[in-house]
């Protein structure tokens, strides 16, 4: 079986988090959407389309042309009532809900951009929403219950490895805890509203705090004294101190002293300085409104709670302070005194005065200084798909 990931028109309303990666490397819970269906469906090969400048970093395999396909949704996550239905499809036939193509079978290789404009040779509606991301907040309403569908992915068992006599472990049922982790003095642990689970090579610091459901993944830090609350992923190889509730850190981010994130979502290779916080509530309790990344107008998200999207590679300086609603882009620099603009374009130094942008060759230079800290290296292929990030912030 292979399947092939094929993004929408919706898949916009990603950006800037899907300004530098496909839909599908979007983290929720513990795992991307990619690394959710590889396990659940466990197909032979996985092929995608995506942007053109993302194409030569996420480059996809050939697909078998002797083989069918299954080309899903890349917003849709996996459940098991869904692969059950997917994999009931025969060739030409296409699964709905309501107007939203969720998946399709079929013989050929398709054009994935006519899609939407293919007439399929029977049309099955499903009953109910399938778990379908729409808007990058829907990220951060589905986390915590995402924490506990990979879990059960994982088919991880809770560990209970000796520890400090001085940890408190409240529910040790739902506390899952890899052999390898590191779990200092005076760590408290409390799963008693839904599971925590620490993984490979992680990190929690002395003093610690965690409520679950949360998820700390590979070779990720909780810093000295941290509370981590319900909802929050510390992704793989991120170091996250202070105060977090229900963020998702994607991965190689860092936030290790003090400060606030609530409702928060922070691409790979953020940095933010010490004491920045980020407001996710209007003092007048109102509705949140965001910018539109493309056409830059504003709109009202309906939600009440809701505080930064960073894009990769963007830093704050010490005492930041982050809007309700701030929409930050790729490769910016924020280090004004008082609140910064909501929408912060990438490549910009926000000083509080010209607010110029970031030189390519200096941005440039700064991933890469901060990459090789922990081993990666900006490859060819990434400098020519930040270049072209670049360009378009110019145009």
């Amino acid at each position: 079986m292979q399947i092939c990931f094929f993004e929408d028109t919706k898949c916009k309303n990603f950006k800037p988090l899907t300004l530098t990666r496909p839909t599908w490397d979007l983290r929720i819970g513990i795992l991307t959407i990619y690394q959710k269906w590889e396990k659940m469906l466990q197909p032979d090969l996985i092929v995608w389309d995506t942007e053109e400048h993302l194409k030569q970093v996420f480059k996809s395999p050939d697909a078998n042309p002797s083989e069918p396909s299954w080309y899903i949704n890349s917003r849709v996550l996996p459940s098991k009532e869904l692969i059950q239905d997917i994999t009931k499809l025969n060739p030409g036939d296409a699964l709905f809900y309501e107007n939203e193509l969720v998946a399709l079978c079929s013989e050929d290789t398709l054009d994935i951009s006519l899609l939407d404009s293919l007439n399929p040779s029977k049309k099955i509606q499903l009953d109910k929403n399938p778990s379908c991301i729409e808007y990058v907040w829907d990220l951060l309403s589905l986390n915590a219950s995402q924490i506990k569908v990979d879990i059960e992915l994982l088919k991880d068992k809770p560990i209970h490895k000796e520890a400090d006599e001085t940890v408190i472990i409240k529910h040790p049922e739902n506390i899952y805890i890899h052999s390898s982790a590191k779990i200092e003095p005076g760590v408290i642990l409390i799963a008693e509203n839904g599971p925590i689970y620490i993984g490979e090579g992680a990190v929690i610091e002395a003093g610690a705090v965690l409520k679950g459901p949360v998820a700390v993944c590979k070779n990720a830090t909780v810093k000295l004294c941290g509370r981590i609350y319900d909802g929050s992923t510390i992704g793989p190889s991120c170091k996250i101190g202070g105060e977090v509730a229900n963020s998702i850190f994607h991965s190689f981010s860092n936030k290790a002293h003090d400060g606030y994130v609530g409702k928060s979502i922070f691409g790979q290779w953020c940095n933010l300085g010490a004491d920045t916080n980020t407001s996710n509530l209007k003092n007048n309790y109102g509705m949140v409104t965001i910018k539109d990344w493309e056409t830059k107008r504003s709109y009202d998200t309906g939600i009440q709670f809701f505080g930064t999207v960073m894009g990769d590679h963007s830093k704050t300086s010490i005492n930041t302070m982050l809007n309700t609603g701030t929409t930050c882009g790729v490769s910016a620099n924020i280090f004004q005194s008082g609140f910064p603009p909501r929408y912060i374009q990438s490549f910009t130094w926000i000083d509080g005065q010209r607010n110029p942008r970031f030189r390519f060759d200096k941005a440039l230079e700064a991933m890469k200084a901060m990459m090789a800290r922990r081993d990666k290296e900006v490859t060819p292929e990434y400098a020519k798909m930040v270049e072209y990030l670049f360009e378009i912030r110019e145009n």
